[in-house]
C-alpha cells in the first residue's frame, strides 16, 4: 500500500504537470549596491511551494503551471524580500530586479508554520529563525548552543557536548515535549527513549540552511507530541550551494573537530549531490556523582569515562524530474560515546548510533516521502548498575581488580549481568501532502502520514521479552488559509490521529492575523495532545531496591510501610491505577511580530494553556522516613495482568495522569538596529503555573494514595519562572570581513526533581533516602558569552568563540558538572567553484 502511494504520487507529479504547464518565467537578480548578479536567490510563486533558485549569474527560469497572473517573491539572507505581479498567458522576462540588503531580520520566509513560505511577520505562531548567517557567527560544532538565543526557549547545558531544550516549562531527565525535524523528517530517536537524537544527528553545522523553531502547540500540523514545540532543520540544495567545505577547530577541553562538506551539480544533467561528514572529540568537565549501593551505602561512582566523541556522515542524491519537481534520495549515519542524564542517574554511552534513509518527491503541489529509521544502543551501561555490581562483588569476597572487570560481565561470563540495555529500535513513517489555491487567495493543505515504532530491548529496560512491541498510528490534516479583505488573514487547521493504544484524536488549529504598519498581531487557539512514549507505557528497568515501571496497561498496587531496623513489611489495601491516556493541551496565544519606526523590531507572545490528564515527569510511589525509621508508599504487583517479579523489590518509580494543569507565560523580545552593522537585542520569558499550589490534587483520584513528600515532588515547574538575555551584534565590519556578538544570559534559581533526581533549595547538600545527592537548586547564574569571525578571503575564514567568559559557577541540569569557561577556535577552508 505504501508503494503504491508513493508510486501515484509520482505518477502525478511526473505525468500530469508537464501537461499542465502553460508559461516561463525569466529574468535576472542583482544587488542593488553593486550590481552584481546574485546567486542562490530563491524565487517562488506565492500561495504555492514552487520556486528556483538564480544562477551563478543571477538569472533564472520558473514554469507556471497554469495560465493565471502570478506574484513572484524574491528571498535571500540579508536581503528585503522583494515581490514582482507577472500577468499570465505567455512566456515573459521581466528583466533585472534590484535586492536592497536589509538591516533587519523581519524579512525572513518560513514554511514550517503553516507548510507553505510566508514572510516570518506573517506567520499565525511565535517562531524564529537560525540562519547560516548567525551560525557563521558562532564557531562551535555544538548547533544546540545557537537556541540559547531563541524567544521562548529554555535552553540547559549538562557538559560541554550535552545540550537539552524545552519550552514553556516542566522539563525533567527524559525530556520528550519538544518534536524535533530535519527538512520535515521525525528525528527523535526511536523506540523506547523517543529522546531528541542530539550528538547523534546526522547533520553538520555548514550543511544547514536555517533551523525554524516553533514555540507552542502545533499538533494541528504535526501531530503528537508537538504540544511544546518544533524545531526544524532545513539543509543546503546542493544546486544552490555548490562547492567544498572544510572545516578544522578546537578548544579548552581538548575538543578537536574536521567536518566537511561538498556539493556539485554533475555537468548538464538533472542530478546533484551533497556529501556531508563530521568527526568531533574532546573532554567533558569532570564530575562524579554519588550512587546507593545495597551493600556499601552511598558510594562514588565506578570510574565514569569523560571522553566524547561523535561520528556522523550523510549523503542526498537530487534528481530534477522537471522546473518544479525533485525526487531527493539520502541517507544519514550518527554515532557517539559520552556520558548520558537519566531519571536513574547517568548512562555511560559507548558507541550509540542512530541512521536514516528517506525518499522524498517535492513537486509545486505534491509532497510524498517515505523513510526508515534505526536505532542501536552499542555498549551503553548504567553507572549506577555497573557501581552497585562492583561492591557487591566486593562483598563477594572478590579482588578490586576483579569486581571492576565483572562489573560489567553478564551471570554467564562470572558477573552479575551486564548493567545496560539493548536498543534495536526502529521506526517507520510515510507522508503525502497536497496543496492548491482556488482562485487567487484561498490556499489549502491537505495530508495524511503514517508511523510504524518497533521497540526492541530485548527485555532489557522494556517489557518486550516477548517480542518487539509493535505500534502503529495514522494521522489526516486539512489546513485552509483565506485573506479577508487587505488587513485580516484567517487560517483554520483539523487533525485527527489513531494511535493503536488510544481513542482518535482531534487537533484543531484557529488562527487570525492582522496586518499594523510593518508588522501582524495574531490571535490563535489551537490543540495539542502528548502520546505517552513507549517508555512511559513500557518501562521496566530495576534499580537497587526497586524498579521504574511504565505504566501502559494500567497497574495495581498495595500500600505497605517496612521498617528500616529489621525490613519487615506491612501491607495495606489495593488500588489500581488507570492506563495512561494521552495529555491534550488547550492553548490561547496572543502575540505581535514586526517593526515600530525602522530600527525596532518587536516580538511579543502571552499564552495560557489548560492540560487535562497531564502527563507526569517520572513519579516516586514512596517516601523514606528517617525520623519514623521506615519506608512508606505503594509498591506495584501487577502490570495490567502480569505480575510483578519479587526481585523487582518495592521501591518504585511510575507515570501517571492527573488532574488539570493551567499553564501560562509571556515571551518578549526587542532589538533595535542602530544602523547596518550594529544591534541590540534583549528578551525575556515568564512563565507560571498552578502545578505549585498546595491543596490543588487533593482530591485527585490518581494522586490520594501518594505520600504528602510524593505529592510535592509533583508540584515543580522544572523551570524558572523568569529567564532574561541581552545581546549585542556587530556585522560586516572592516570592509564585511569581520563580525562579533556579546551575550549575555540570566537564569534565576529554580527546583528540579525527576525520577531519582533532585535539585532543591530544601534539603541541599545533603542525601535524601530514595534520591540521588541534592546538589542544591538550579540555575542562580548570570554568564556572558563572546564571539568574532574574519574573513580572511574568500576562501579563508577564521572565528573563535567564548562561553562562560568570566568562569562562573554555572549549574544547568541534574546529574552534571558546573560548566566552565569554553573556548572554541575554528579555520574554514571554502572552495567554491563554478562548472564549465
Amino acid at each position: 500500500m505504501k508503494n503504491k502511494l508513493l508510486i501515484l504520487c509520482l505518477f502525478i507529479a511526473t505525468g500530469l504537470q508537464p501537461l499542465l504547464a502553460q508559461y516561463t518565467v525569466s529574468g535576472k537578480v542583482v544587488d542593488k549596491e553593486d550590481g552584481q548578479g546574485m546567486v542562490g536567490v530563491n524565487v517562488i510563486i506565492q500561495n504555492t511551494t514552487t520556486g528556483v533558485v538564480t544562477e551563478p549569474d543571477g538569472t533564472f527560469a520558473i514554469k507556471v503551471s497554469d495560465d493565471n497572473d502570478v506574484s513572484l517573491m524574491f528571498t535571500f539572507i540579508g536581503y528585503e524580500t522583494f515581490t514582482k505581479n507577472v500577468n499570465g498567458g505567455s512566456d515573459t522576462n521581466i528583466g533585472t530586479i534590484s535586492m536592497t540588503q536589509s538591516i533587519q531580520q523581519m524579512n525572513e520566509v518560513v514554511v514550517s508554520v503553516t507548510r507553505k513560505p510566508e514572510k516570518i511577520t506573517e506567520a499565525p505562531a511565535s517562531i524564529s529563525v537560525i540562519d547560516s548567517d548567525d551560525l557563521d557567527l558562532m564557531p562551535t560544532y555544538n548547533v544546540g548552543e545557537f537556541l540559547n538565543k531563541v524567544q521562548g526557549i529554555e535552553v540547559v547545558r549538562s557538559g560541554v557536548l550535552g545540550v537539552g531544550i524545552n519550552a514553556r516549562g516542566f522539563n525533567s531527565a527524559f525530556n520528550v515535549r519538544m518534536l524535533q525535524l530535519n527538512d520535515g523528517r521525525n528525528g527523535m530517536l526511536p523506540g523506547g527513549t523517543g529522546l531528541p537524537a542530539g550528538v547523534y544527528n546526522t547533520i553538520i553545522k555548514e550543511d544547514i540552511e536555517r533551523m525554524e523553531v516553533i514555540v507552542g502547540p502545533a499538533s494541528a500540523l504535526y501531530g503528537p507530541n508537538a504540544h511544546a514545540g518544533v524545531v526544524n532543520t532545513i539543509t543546503k540544495d546542493p544546486r544552490s550551494s555548490e562547492g567544498t567545505t572544510l572545516v578544522l577547530g578546537g578548544g579548552n577541553q581538548s575538543q578537536f573537530s574536521v567536518r566537511g562538506r561538498h556539493a556539485q551539480v554533475i555537468g548538464e544533467s538533472p542530478l546533484s549531490f551533497k556529501v556531508n561528514f563530521e568527526y568531533t572529540k574532546g573532554k567533558d568537565f569532570e564530575f562524579i556523582d554519588t550512587v546507593y549501593t545495597p551493600t556499601a551505602g552511598a558510594q562514588p561512582e565506578l570510574d565514569p569515562d569523560f571522553d566524547f566523541e561523535i561520528l556522523r556522515y550523510n549523503a542526498a542524491l537530487y534528481y530534477e524530474l522537471n522546473n518544479s519537481t525533485d525526487i531527493i534520495l539520502d541517507y544519514g549515519y550518527g554515532e557517539g560515546s559520552n556520558i548520558g542524564v537519566t531519571n536513574l542517574g547517568r548512562n555511560q554511552i559507548d558507541g550509540w548510533n542512530f541512521k536514516y534513509l528517506n525518499a522524498r518527491l517535492v513537486s509545486d503541489h505534491w509532497y510524498a516521502t517515505v523513510y526508515n529509521t534505526w536505532n542501536d544502543a552499542g555498549y551503553t551501561y548504567q553507572i549506577n548498575g555497573r557501581t552497585n555490581n562492583y561492591h557487591a562483588l566486593l562483598a563477594g569476597g572478590e579482588t578490586e581488580a576483579e569486581a571492576k572487570r565483572k562489573s560489567l560481565l553478564p551471570v554467564e561470563e562470572g558477573g552479575l549481568g551486564f548493567p545496560g540495555f539493548v536498543d534495536k529500535s526502529q521506526r517507520f513513517n510515510a507522508e503525502v501532502q497536497y496543496n492548491n489555491t482556488f482562485g487567487d487567495d484561498f490556499y489549502f493543505v491537505v495530508g495524511a502520514n503514517y508511523q510504524r515504532d518497533v521497540a526492541d530491548s530485548e527485555g532489557t529496560y522494556l517489557y518486550d521479552t516477548d517480542g518487539p512491541i509493535k505500534i502503529s498510528q495514522y494521522g489526516a490534516v486539512v489546513q485552509l488559509e483565506k485573506p479577508i479583505g487587505d488587513i485580516f488573514k484567517f487560517v483554520g487547521a483539523a487533525r485527527v490521529d489513531k494511535h493503536e493504544y488510544y481513542d482518535l484524536q482531534f487537533s484543531p488549529r484557529l488562527a487570525m492575523t492582522a496586518k499594523a504598519g510593518r508588522g501582524n498581531f495574531r490571535l490563535t487557539y489551537s490543540r495539542a495532545y502528548a502520546a505517552p512514549s513507549i517508555q512511559y507505557m513500557q518501562f521496566l528497568f530495576p534499580f537497587a531496591g526497586g524498579a521504574i515501571i511504565g505504566s501502559g496497561e494500567g497497574l495495581t498496587t498495595v500500600e505497605f510501610t517496612q521498617s528500616l531496623i529489621d525490613g519487615s513489611v506491612v501491607y495495606g489495601e489495593e488500588r489500581t491505577i488507570d492506563p495512561l491516556k494521552p495529555e491534550k493541551v488547550n492553548t490561547f496565544e496572543f502575540g505581535y511580530k514586526g517593526l515600530l519606526g525602522d530600527k525596532l523590531a518587536v516580538d511579543f507572545t502571552s499564552w495560557y494553556s489548560k492540560s487535562r490528564d497531564f502527563l507526569s515527569p517520572a513519579v516516586r510511589l514512596f517516601s523514606v522516613n528517617v525520623a519514623d525509621l521506615n519506608i512508606t508508599g505503594e509498591q506495584i504487583i501487577k502490570k495490567g495482568d502480569t505480575e510483578i517479579p519479587a526481585e523487582y523489590g518495592n521501591l518504585h518509580i511510575t507515570y501517571l495522569n492527573y488532574g488539570e494543569v493551567s499553564s501560562y507565560g509571556s515571551d518578549i523580545g526587542l532589538t533595535y538596529f542602530i544602523n547596518n552593522n550594529f544591534s541590540v537585542a534583549a528578551k525575556y520569558m515568564y512563565f507560571n503555573s498552578d502545578i505549585t499550589d498546595e491543596e490543588k490534587f487533593e482530591d485527585d483520584p490518581a494522586l490520594e494514595s501518594l505520600t504528602p513528600e510524593t505529592r510535592a515532588s509533583l508540584r515543580t515547574l522544572n523551570a524558572p519562572n523568569h529567564r532574561a538575555s541581552f545581546n549585542f551584534s556587530a556585522v560586516n565590519l572592516l570592509n564585511n570581513k569581520l563580525s562579533a556578538s556579546l551575550n549575555i544570559r540570566i537564569v534565576p534559581e529554580y527546583d528540579f526533581i525527576s525520577g531519582q533526581q533532585k535539585a532543591t533549595a530544601d534539603g541541599a547538600g545533603t542525601r535524601e533516602p530514595g534520591f540521588l545527592y541534592n546538589y542544591g537548586p538550579l540555575g542562580g547564574f548570570t554568564t556572558v558569552d563572546v564571539s568574532a569571525g574574519y574573513k580572511i578571503s574568500n576562501t579563508f575564514q577564521f572565528g573563535a568563540s567564548v562561553t562562560n567568559l568570566f568562569n562562573t559557577e554555572q549549574r544547568e541540569f541534574v546529574g552534571s558538572p558546573m560548566i566552565g569557561r569554553l573556548f572554541n577556535a575554528e579555520l574554514k577552508i571554502n572552495l567554491d567553484w563554478k562548472k564549465d
